[in-house]
């Protein structure tokens, strides 16, 4: 096990514990799935995939863990627009380009897309808990 993927466990650990939750065998597996992944997938992706090791897996139990990771701050979703949801484990602030063809997720850092203020109108209404920036346009293989 390399010092990144122990690191991830140890921050699994931590957020269970504080969310009082068992730290099970099925968890386990379904949070490690996602240790490194930067393909963004949906819940039924790291369902086939969680199958291999746990072919008794329900695809409801991987869902609602997925969904319990995210309250949890464990995972991000990114945004779906009608599609399926898609999880991310880099909780770390970073932007998103999706390929409008093969919907393919491209994580991506600016500074400058990081300082955009929110609008005062938008402010006062309601409650900001954070902001992300999706741009969508065709990827290189799509583009070709």
């Amino acid at each position: 096990m390399n010092k990144k993927t122990r690191g991830a466990n140890e921050t699994f650990r931590k957020k269970c514990r504080e969310a009082n939750l068992k730290i099970t065998p099925q968890r386990m597996i379904i949070f490690e799935s996602l240790i490194d992944d930067k393909s963004h997938p949906c819940a039924d992706t790291v369902f086939q995939r969680v199958r291999k090791k746990a072919p008794h897996i329900s695809f409801d139990t991987v869902n609602r863990t997925l969904l319990s990771f995210v309250d949890m701050g464990l995972l991000k979703v990114v945004e779906g627009y009608g599609r399926p949801k898609r999880f991310d484990p880099d909780t770390e602030n970073h932007h998103h380009f999706q390929c409008v063809k093969c919907n393919k997720i491209i994580d991506f850092s600016d500074k400058a897309l990081d300082a955009i203020e929110i609008p005062e109108d938008i402010k006062r209404r309601f409650t900001v808990t954070g902001k992300k920036i999706v741009i969508e346009g065709l990827c290189d293989s799509c583009k070709r």
